[in-house]
């Protein structure tokens, strides 16, 4: 997403972060087949490391952007289910009602690549 932001111009309008909302992660930097499809990729990234989204960062944001129904069920109890209105699954603004291909368990990390990539491609021209 930052990096699709930056291509066109309008990377400093917006704040764009990741967060966990389970702990197994945390702590940990961007999984190695992840980084080597982002190089594949020509996607620059930086030395994020993981860590679980808390109430309060939570509510900085305008939008929180999921990539399966797992997440929406545990973020639902971390920040309150009232304040779930701004919470929407990735695959929505690719045109599907269905979760991001996870490739922890399919090992397919282009296909994960593609589904964010549409999602993200998606909210730009929802917010443009």
């Amino acid at each position: 997403m930052k990096e699709l932001l930056r291509q066109c111009g309008r990377e400093r309008e917006f704040v764009v972060d990741s967060a966990a909302v389970t702990t197994e992660e945390i702590g940990n930097p961007i999984y190695p087949p992840a980084k080597r499809k982002l190089h594949e990729h020509h996607i620059p990234f930086d030395d994020h490391r993981a860590h679980k989204v808390t109430p309060t960062e939570f509510d900085t944001y305008d939008l929180v952007v999921i990539m399966d129904e797992s997440n929406r069920r545990i973020l639902s109890r971390i920040v309150g289910h009232d304040k779930m209105d701004k919470v929407r699954l990735m695959m929505e603004f690719a045109g599907s009602n269905r979760d991001v291909d996870d490739p922890w368990y399919s090992g397919d990390f282009e296909q994960a690549y593609r589904d964010i990539l549409a999602g993200c491609k998606g909210i730009l021209n929802e917010a443009f």
